[in-house]
C-alpha cells in the first residue's frame, strides 16, 4: 500500500517562508517523479512543480525563483521549500506520485498567507 502524507502547512505572513514535506511510504521508490499541486478555494487543482527521476526539478513560472523542490531518498521524503510567500499562494498543497496506471495522492496541507 503506497501512501503519501503532506505536512508543514500553516498560517504565515506575506514574505515569510514554509517548507512542506511529503513522506512516501510503501513499496515504492522516492526516485520516481513526484509532483506538487495546489488548489485554492473555487479553483481547479494546479501543478506547482515536480522533481524528476533524475533529480532535476521543474517549477511553474508563478513560483519560479521563490519555490524549490528537493528530496531525501533515505527519508523517502520530498520537500517543497516556499520563500517570499504571497497571498495568492494560499491553497491546499498536495503531493502526487504517478506510477504506471496508478496515481497516488496525499491528503493535502493548508497554506494560508495573510497579514
Amino acid at each position: 500500500q503506497v501512501q503519501l502524507a503532506e505536512s508543514g502547512g500553516g498560517l504565515v505572513q506575506p514574505g515569510e517562508s514554509l517548507t512542506l514535506s511529503c513522506v512516501i511510504s510503501g513499496r515504492i521508490s522516492v526516485r520516481n517523479e513526484v509532483k506538487w499541486y495546489r488548489q485554492a478555494p473555487g479553483n481547479e487543482r494546479q501543478l506547482v512543480g515536480s522533481i524528476l527521476i533524475d533529480g532535476h526539478t521543474y517549477l511553474v513560472d508563478s513560483v519560479k525563483g521563490r519555490f524549490s523542490i528537493s528530496r531525501d531518498i533515505a527519508k523517502k521524503t520530498v520537500y517543497l521549500q516556499m520563500n517570499s510567500l504571497k497571498s495568492e499562494d494560499t491553497a491546499v498543497y498536495y503531493c502526487n506520485l504517478p506510477f504506471g496506471l496508478q496515481s497516488y495522492w496525499g491528503q493535502g496541507t493548508q497554506v494560508t498567507v495573510s497579514s
